[in-house]
């Protein structure tokens, strides 16, 4: 064999080789894709929650997907279904619950309701920042409130249209508003638009139910927390009311759900 044809050969085995590589990628990002994309399917096709029967169902669901939160379902109270209508309300009455405590939130929560009257956007818009002072709404929690009244009014925010899009794309648009994050976004979806699928991780209590009932040395932070619930997909929705329940049963009947 001449040394130009042992040259040849060799460049056709390089070649061979690095096409055996590149489909071996793109069968990766096939099988990625196709993981991702039945992982939204089953999302997608599970009902909303609407009542303690979808609460109850999902919670054998859960326990039967992952044996290790037995325990914990065995020191909490049954997980509540707390559901309220989707819109300006359901939203107001979880940004006044924010960094505060549920005490704080239920208080200036019954002023809320005791002056803004019907619970509107113009009915908020034209009470004013004298009664919003007088029912205890912290100047962020009005510039907040004022924001998504004036969107809800102008009709760029559709509460309603919202509580029924998929997670994703709705937590994008709520949290594009000022003084909306991802918490309240979630919560919102999680108890007004019953999304089957949500964990809000930035909640300081299902952070410290975690750390209690799985021993860690440390409370979970936001992201920790967003990946160890990760594998209670699809029903983190019920996953999160069952650490909500179990914290308050280890905090000796203190409720720090949202309001």
């Amino acid at each position: 064999m001449t040394r130009n044809s042992c040259s040849f050969w060799g460049s056709v085995k390089v070649i061979q080789v690095l096409i055996r590589l590149e489909l071996y990628v793109l069968l990766s990002k096939e099988t990625v894709t196709d993981k991702q994309n039945k992982r939204n399917c089953l999302i997608l096709n599970l009902s909303r929650i609407t009542d303690l029967k979808d609460v109850n169902d999902g919670l054998q669901k859960l326990l039967l997907q992952d044996s290790d939160l037995e325990p914990v379902a065995e020191k909490a109270d049954p997980p509540p279904l707390r559901l309220q209508e989707p819109g300006f309300a359901g939203l107001a009455r979880i940004i006044i619950g924010q960094q505060v405590s549920r005490a704080s939130a239920e208080a200036i929560h019954k002023r809320f309701v005791s002056h803004i009257k019907p619970q509107t956007p113009d009915a908020f818009m034209d009470a004013g920042e004298p009664v919003w002072i007088k029912i205890g709404l912290s100047r962020a929690k009005q510039t907040t409130l004022t924001g998504v009244s004036q969107a809800i009014v102008s009709g760029t925010l559709d509460l309603d249209e919202i509580a029924q899009k998929q997670a994703e794309i709705a937590i994008d648009e709520l949290t594009a508003l000022k003084g909306i994050g991802p918490w309240t976004a979630e919560v919102y979806l999680l108890f007004c638009a019953g999304h089957p699928d949500i964990f809000p991780a930035g909640d300081l209590a299902l952070q410290e139910g975690l750390r209690h009932a799985f021993r860690m040395s440390e409370r979970p932070n936001e992201k920790e927390t967003r990946a160890i619930a990760e594998k209670w997909t699809p029903y983190r929705g019920i996953a999160a009311r069952l650490f909500w329940s179990y914290y308050r049963n280890i905090k000796e009947g203190r409720d720090a759900m949202p309001l």
